[in-house]
Order: structure tokens, then C-alpha cells, then sequence
């Protein structure tokens, strides 16, 4: 679904990303790990076309989208939860849901899978964003996301700040999303436990390099852990 290759980035003189190379499948999760500032939302960007990219590419679903603009990426199938979630706190819970259905024709109904995972927002329709909880927020932001079924799933930091309820809610989805099978889910993360759960294969970044990747499975077993407590 998602194929990265060789993908290089500078800010002013400093070399962030390193020739990142990886691949993201459907129906599996790619878990990205690594301490604060190593890159990881700097290759997200990149991603999404944000930043752009100094060399490499990045290819999806076959295609090379490497100078494309992010609403060509997003019409294409990618959906991004950026880091602090970035909802729109003045609009409704109702309303960002519709904003993730942007790209589909008027009238495109907010799926109902939205609400099966996360009820709660079934209850706060005409809850205005900013007035919801830190964890709220953050299923509206991951809803809004799905709201146009992406094929690959973008989620930065999706734990930042959030209470464990609802944190294991959130993985319950991530979980449900990968077992259908049809996308590809990208999670960066520096909590280890969550990762470890849900990843089906890893990534540690460090410096800007991929420095270390395997199946999800053998985390403990490849010492990942220490790598991030150093």
C-alpha cells in the first residue's frame, strides 16, 4: 500500500530524515518508534505532503506521489490523526465529522462504524469540539480520519495525553481497522506497551535513521524497549 524509499529531508543545515525506507501492508499495523525529536512527525509530513521531501520517493497503491499535494494524497486514500489532534474546537462534534467527508460527493452519510467504535461521540453530536476531553478529542480526530474510509491510516501520537480508558478504546479500534484486512494502518508512538500490542511490524528511528525493524512479535525478544529509555 505504502512504499517509502530512500527518503531524505533537511532543515536549514540539519540532515532530520536519513534514506527512510519502509513499507506499510493493509490489514496490518506499522508501528514507528522513537524519543522526541528524532523525525518521526517530520517524516509524517513528508507524507502528507506538508513538507516536501529533499530525495527519495514515496509510492502508494502503485503510484509515485512523491510531488504531489496533500489534498491529491488524501483524495487518494490517506487519512493522517495528527499529533494534539488539531480538531476544529469552534465547530461541532457533527461538523468535524463532516470536514473528513470533504473529498466524498454532498450528502455522503458519516459512516456508522464511526460511532460503533467510538459511542461517545454518538452522544455529543452537537458538543462543540473544544469543549470536549483530551481523549474525546482525539477519537474525533481519528474519526474524522475514517470518515471517508481511507485505505491508509496516519495516527501521530494517538495516546499523547489521554486517560487509559480511553486509550484502550482507541486500540480496540486500531485493532478492529487492521482485521478488516483492506488498510494499512501507520502508528508512530513512544509508548512502548501500546505499540507492542497492536504492532505487526516495527520501526526505531534514531537521528533520523531506521536503525532497527522486525515483526511486531519479537519486540521484547530485539531489546526495543531500552532502545527508547536511553
Amino acid at each position: 500500500m505504502l512504499s517509502v524509499q530512500n527518503l531524505n529531508q533537511y532543515y536549514g543545515g540539519s540532515h532530520i530524515l536519513r534514506d527512510v525506507s519502509f513499507d506499510a501492508a493493509p490489514g496490518k499495523v506499522t508501528a514507528l518508534l522513537g524519543r522526541n525529536g528524532v523525525g518521526k512527525t517530520t517524516l509524517l509530513k513528508c507524507l502528507m505532503g506538508l513538507v516536501p521531501a529533499a530525495a527519495g520517493s514515496i509510492r502508494f497503491g502503485g503510484e509515485d506521489i512523491t510531488r504531489q499535494p496533500s489534498h491529491v494524497r488524501v483524495r487518494a486514500g490517506i487519512g493522517y490523526v495528527p499529533q494534539g489532534r488539531e480538531i476544529f474546537p469552534r465547530l461541532t462534534v457533527h461538523e468535524n465529522l463532516l470536514m473528513g467527508l470533504a473529498t466524498k460527493p454532498r450528502g455522503t452519510p458519516i459512516p456508522q462504524r464511526i460511532f460503533d467504535m467510538f459511542p461517545v461521540l454518538g452522544q455529543m453530536l452537537r458538543r462543540r469540539g473544544g469543549d470536549l476531553s483530551g481523549g474525546q478529542q482525539q477519537q474525533l480526530a481519528i474519526g474524522r480520519a475514517l470518515a471517508f474510509s481511507p485505505r491508509l491510516l496516519i495516527l501521530d501520537e494517538p495516546t499523547e495525553g489521554i486517560q487509559p480508558s480511553i486509550i484502550k478504546d482507541i486500540e480496540r479500534a486500531i485493532r478492529a481497522l487492521a482485521e478488516e484486512g483492506s488498510m494499512a494502518i501507520l502508528l508512530v508512538e513512544q509508548y512502548y506497551d501500546f505499540a507492542r500490542s497492536l504492532a505487526d511490524h516495527y520501526l526505531v528511528m534514531e537521528r533520523g535513521e531506521i536503525v532497527k525493524r522486525g515483526e511486531g512479535s519479537r519486540m521484547e525478544q530485539d531489546g526495543v524497549r531500552e532502545l527508547l529509555a536511553v
